[in-house]
């Protein structure tokens, strides 16, 4: 057995760490939802602390949140797939864009749905994942700002999602430099500049966020407290928001080293032997746990003497050394996640998932 633990009042703590300093700079945001992939416990916990938008990169995930409270602002944070168009203009407030047909398709839709359709026209910014090429931008709004159902509420951008290329104060301001540039050509308001991510908050926390910027979107920040500039906690915000427990099922001293001929293992590696643990031993534990719901690299072990070894498609192998917590089969072992580790954690049917 293993499962995850969302901590109710962490949570809080860091929705309010956050907030205290968007409120600061008058700077609207929304939570990124994604990580509990459409869980409506999770969700309605989220949605509880009295945040007013969701974003998503599921459709069905953001349907959840309207069903939860149809008050929520939901936002696609993806440009849109066209064979679900249908299913974003019901289900979505606001979604990301930067495909001219989509947008259409998507004011065709909304007049049939009677409903104003508001889109936010993401700019690639270095990163070369989604986004209008720079050059292109003012032509790109042109053949959009006059769709019947559409209103460009934004402009926006997305870093280090693929190459990693980081977020500055150089990035940001030519992104605010874009907004008034259509603004004055085109005597439109275009009310956000959505620039901040998670990976922006350590700026803003250092105050060197452009002043056009206005509109944030977090999700990693506030579920695991993390700075991406450095890896380390962000000062006073909590890192352990969410943690696993996986279940030791054997505990035996074994040899560090394994006998016999080695092949590739399940992973298709071949192991190297350290000749010098040749003899030794260790207490080693097999947890409930595998590569079917998290790979071993996104958890941190909270207590020291864990070391994790390696896993198969369902069994967590750790040694535990001289096991002086005296360990014993049916106890808890416990885990501090990564942001990739959580989301495996969360898609895994297999995974419990509590909060408390």
């Amino acid at each position: 057995m293993a499962y995850l633990k969302l901590h109710r009042e962490k949570l809080r703590h860091n929705y309010d760490f956050l907030k205290k300093r968007f409120d600061q700079r008058d700077i609207q945001w929304g939570i990124v939802t994604k990580l509990f992939c459409g869980n409506k416990q999770m969700l309605k916990e989220v949605i509880d602390l009295g945040i007013y938008e969701i974003h998503d990169s599921r459709i069905s995930n953001l349907k959840a949140a309207k069903e939860i409270s149809d008050k929520i602002q939901t936002v696609y944070i993806k440009p849109p797939p066209k064979k679900i168009i249908e299913d974003i203009i019901r289900w979505a407030d606001v979604s990301f864009d930067s495909d001219i047909s989509t947008i259409r398709m998507l004011s065709d839709e909304a007049v049939r749905q009677n409903k104003v359709h508001k889109i936010i026209i993401m700019i690639e910014m270095g990163d070369l994942r989604e986004g209008v090429v720079r050059d292109d931008l003012i032509d790109f709004y042109e053949q959009v700002f006059n769709l019947p159902n559409i209103n460009v509420t934004g402009l926006g951008t997305n870093l280090n999602c693929l190459y990693g290329v980081m977020p500055n104060t150089d990035k940001l301001i030519q992104l605010t430099l874009y907004k008034q540039i259509i603004e004055l050509k085109f005597n439109k308001k275009i009310p956000w500049i959505s620039g901040g991510t998670s990976v922006t908050v350590p700026l803003l926390l250092r105050h060197e966020i452009p002043s056009g910027i206005n509109h944030f979107r977090v999700g990693e920040a506030l579920y695991f407290g993390l700075d991406l500039f450095t890896n380390k906690t962000i000062e006073g915000m909590e890192d352990s928001v969410m943690e696993l427990y996986a279940q030791i099922i054997e505990l035996h001293e074994k040899p560090l080293v394994p006998s016999g001929e080695l092949g590739l293992n399940p992973q298709g590696t071949r192991m190297e032997i350290d000749e010098s643990l040749y003899g030794k031993t260790s207490h080693r534990a097999i947890l409930d746990i595998g590569y079917l719901d998290i790979d071993p690299k996104y958890l941190m072990p909270v207590n020291d003497d864990i070391e994790i070894v390696d896993a198969s498609s369902d069994m967590l192998v750790v040694n535990v050394g001289d096991n002086t917590r005296n360990y014993e089969v049916g106890d808890f072992v416990r885990f501090r996640l990564k942001y990739m580790g959580a989301l495996g954690i969360m898609n895994s049917a297999y995974i419990d998932k509590v909060v408390e």
